[in-house]
């Protein structure tokens, strides 16, 4: 059962605050993870008019939607999904090493056009200040688009923003990081919607065994199909090998062969 929301201003700094008082009207590009629920939830707290853009693609697993529209619901906030084929777009279907540029710009773009028809003439991500700028190509592709980050504008650390978002009673507050499911496949590879539905039911059915922050990653196979490449962390070891024919009965119709990276670590894309 969710936690009770509590809408008050002490659960947003003021840096943020003055930076809504000077931002009070914008579109938020919304994914239901942590940085973008808390940045909607501040949004709303701090009396902002904001409207809230899900873009659903085949990147993203069910769930991902499913959390955004629960916080949207418990925030009284506005929320509109915008279905996007997002392997229409051919630099992206390719899936060179600067894949995210091209995908940040399509979903970006059409975040941009919905925006403007509704009324608003500024965008935010959820981009926060532990996050690497670096040469990051989807970071490039929002510099470009002139698309603002407030947490990051505003210092705000994940670490800080999950503790801001506990003590508002979000759901999301620990929620882990989810990078989209195309990072699955090796640049280089061509994206297609079956390998992608492959990788989603395989991580969900993981996650039903009791997982937590993992990866399936794939790689073709000479004679054709993927080979599925789990990665999890070190304590989960004892718990995959509980759960090793499980694992297998689950995966093996999808991926002809199931392998475990032995290089354990928490996965961060």
């Amino acid at each position: 059962m969710d936690q009770t929301i509590l809408f008050d201003k002490t659960a947003v700094p003021e840096s943020l605050r003055q930076f809504f008082s000077e931002h009070p009207s914008a579109a938020l590009a919304f994914s239901g993870g942590t940085d973008s629920a808390y940045l909607l939830y501040a949004a709303t707290v701090c009396g902002c008019d904001v409207h809230a853009y899900y873009v659903s693609t085949p990147f993203q697993p069910k769930f991902e939607l499913e959390d955004a529209r629960r916080l949207a619901d418990a925030l009284g906030a506005k929320m509109t999904v915008l279905p996007f084929d997002v392997l229409s777009v051919e630099d992206v279907r390719k899936n060179p090493s600067n894949r995210c540029y091209y995908c940040k710009t399509a979903i970006f773009n059409g975040i941009l056009e919905a925006a403007d028809k509704d009324g608003y003439r500024t965008v935010f991500d959820g981009t926060n200040a532990s996050d690497d700028a670096g040469d990051r190509p989807g970071m490039r592709a929002l510099n470009e688009l002139s698309v603002i980050s407030p947490l990051r504008l505003c210092g705000i650390t994940k670490k800080a923003l999950r503790e801001y978002s506990r003590s508002a009673g979000l759901f999301t507050w620990n929620k882990p990081a989810y990078a989209c499911l195309a990072t699955r496949v090796p640049s280089g590879i061509s994206l297609t919607a079956e390998v992608l539905e492959k990788v989603e039911r395989a991580e969900t059915d993981l996650s039903g065994l009791g997982f937590r922050d993992f990866r399936v990653r794939v790689l073709p196979l000479p004679a054709g199909g993927w080979a599925a490449r789990l990665q999890i962390t070190e304590d989960q070891l004892p718990l995959f090998m509980q759960k090793r024919e499980t694992v297998l009965s689950l995966l093996k119709p999808q991926f002809p062969s199931v392998l475990l990276d032995l290089e354990t670590r928490t996965p961060s894309v």
